[in-house]
C-alpha cells in the first residue's frame, strides 16, 4: 500500500508540476467551464473533434494538484478515443474516485487515484475536469459545478 501511495504521490506532483496539454485550443469543437465553488479549482476544456474522435484535447485554469494532475492525465488518456469511449472512460474514473470500481487496474495509470476514494471532498477535485469534458462532448452550456 505504501508503494502506491508514493506512486499516487510521485504522478500527481509530475501532473500538476508539468501539466500535459495545458493550452488553449483556439479551434477547439467544443469547450466548456468547470468550477468546484469548495475549493476553488476552475477548469476549461477544450476538444476537437474529427468526426466521432478525439483528436485533440486541451485544458486551462487553476486548481490543487489533484485537479490540475487529473485533468492532465485526463488529456492524454481520451486523446484518439471516439466520444462514446472517452464517456465510457469517465464513466469508469467516476466509479474509480467514488470508490465503486470493481478493478481498478483496468484503468491502467488513471488506477493511481483510487486512493482518493477515502477523501470524499477530494473526490470533486479528481472528478472536475472530468465532469466539464463530459459537458464539452454533450454541448452543454452551462458551466459546470460539483455543487
Amino acid at each position: 500500500m505504501s508503494d502506491l501511495r508514493d506512486l499516487y504521490q510521485e504522478v500527481v506532483l509530475d501532473h500538476s508540476k508539468s501539466p500535459r496539454n495545458f493550452r488553449v485550443l483556439p479551434d477547439a469543437s467544443a469547450d466548456a467551464e468547470g468550477f468546484n465553488p469548495l475549493c476553488g479549482d476552475q477548469v476549461h476544456v477544450y476538444v476537437t473533434l474529427e468526426g466521432d474522435a478525439v483528436k485533440d484535447v486541451a485544458f486551462t485554469g487553476n486548481g490543487c494538484a489533484i485537479s490540475k494532475a487529473s485533468a492532465s492525465m485526463m488529456t492524454q488518456a481520451v486523446k484518439g478515443r471516439s466520444r462514446q469511449e472517452t464517456i465510457d472512460l469517465f464513466e469508469r474514473f467516476h466509479r474509480l474516485v467514488t470508490g465503486a470500481a470493481q478493478d481498478p487496474d483496468e484503468l491502467g495509470k488513471l488506477a493511481v487515484f483510487a486512493g482518493v476514494s477515502e477523501f470524499p471532498v477530494r473526490v470533486k477535485c479528481a472528478s472536475l475536469a472530468w465532469h466539464t469534458l463530459k459537458a464539452a462532448l454533450e454541448g452543454a452550456r452551462a458551466p459546470v459545478t460539483t455543487e
